[in-house]
């Protein structure tokens, strides 16, 4: 017997880090998905785990194992057979990956009516979520979301990522966790810093309002770098494309050292772009 799940990835136009504090943020689904299939077998002395497509580490291998204990406890019994990841989404650089995981095997192995069992293992792996990651892959469609609010539908207009593409700028050196708990250790006592999450919450509201994507995805960038969290080669290639007449942010937690993640980046003149990419032997994915 043969079982499957799926989730996306997630992508924030807008609220990343100050979500986490209380203010709103706008995220939706990306294209690239994270597919699971399970076939039981008794000969198997415990689940035995593929990835195809993009591959997890041992550290991936890791945390798939402690999603699989807290499922085994939720079903009661332990399960033998194989488990294949089919994954399109970049690992660990702010697309929401470890939540997708979460999902996507939750819903191959708990059923697809498993919301509360798979938020109850996200919490418990990722205490420090804010909530945004989980929701808008869960109800896989464009979310508002709050912290103390939840999230509900938002209609946004069709062609708002025409322009855009997913610049891989590879993984940073420090986890999520770690980037947050710098941003807050800042918060109290760095004024910059508690403007700057309000002005990426403002973002938002402006999102809403349908003001210029691109003049909030500056602004929305200008508040990254007060809070420190786009690596020195990750502002220089922002800088060129917004010399270009583009516009682009870090997703997600961004980084300090290493790479930024992957980066949202529209423009209207894609040769352009292309050239800046092959300056810095960069890949993309298109949006």
């Amino acid at each position: 017997m043969k079982t499957t799940g799926s989730a996306p990835g997630k992508i924030i136009l807008a609220g990343e880090y100050a979500v986490v504090f209380g203010y709103p943020g706008i995220a939706v689904p990306s294209l690239p998905r994270m597919k699971t299939e399970f076939e039981e077998d008794r000969n198997c002395e415990e689940i035995e785990i593929e990835w195809e497509g993009i591959k997890g580490d041992r550290h991936w291998d890791a945390y798939l194992r402690d999603i699989l204990s807290q499922i085994q406890k939720f079903k009661g019994k332990i399960l033998e057979g194989h488990l294949t990841i089919s994954n399109q989404i970049p690992l660990g650089k702010g697309m929401g990956s470890s939540t997708s995981l979460v999902i996507a095997v939750s819903r191959c192995l708990l059923g697809e009516d498993c919301r509360s069992e798979a938020l109850a293992i996200e919490k418990g792996l990722s205490p420090h979520n804010s909530g945004i990651d989980f929701n808008v892959i869960w109800e896989d469609s464009p979310i508002l979301y709050k912290k103390d609010e939840g999230c509900k539908p938002i209609e946004l207009p069709n062609d708002i990522l025409k322009d855009a593409i997913l610049i891989d700028t590879g993984k940073p050196n420090e986890t999520t966790s770690e980037l947050i708990e710098f941003v807050d250790n800042r918060r109290s006592s760095e004024p910059d810093i508690y403007k700057a999450l309000e002005e990426i919450g403002a973002c938002t509201q402006r999102l809403i309002d349908k003001d210029d994507f691109e003049s909030i995805i500056k602004d929305n960038y200008q508040s990254q770098l007060i809070l420190e969290i786009v690596p020195p080669e990750v502002q220089s290639l922002i800088e060129e494309i917004e010399s270009s007449g583009g516009a682009s942010k870090v997703l997600g937690a961004g980084g300090r050292t290493g790479g930024g993640g992957m980066v949202l980046a529209i423009t209207k003149k894609p040769e352009i772009f292309q050239v800046i990419l092959d300056k810095h032997q960069l890949k993309y994915i298109q949006v």
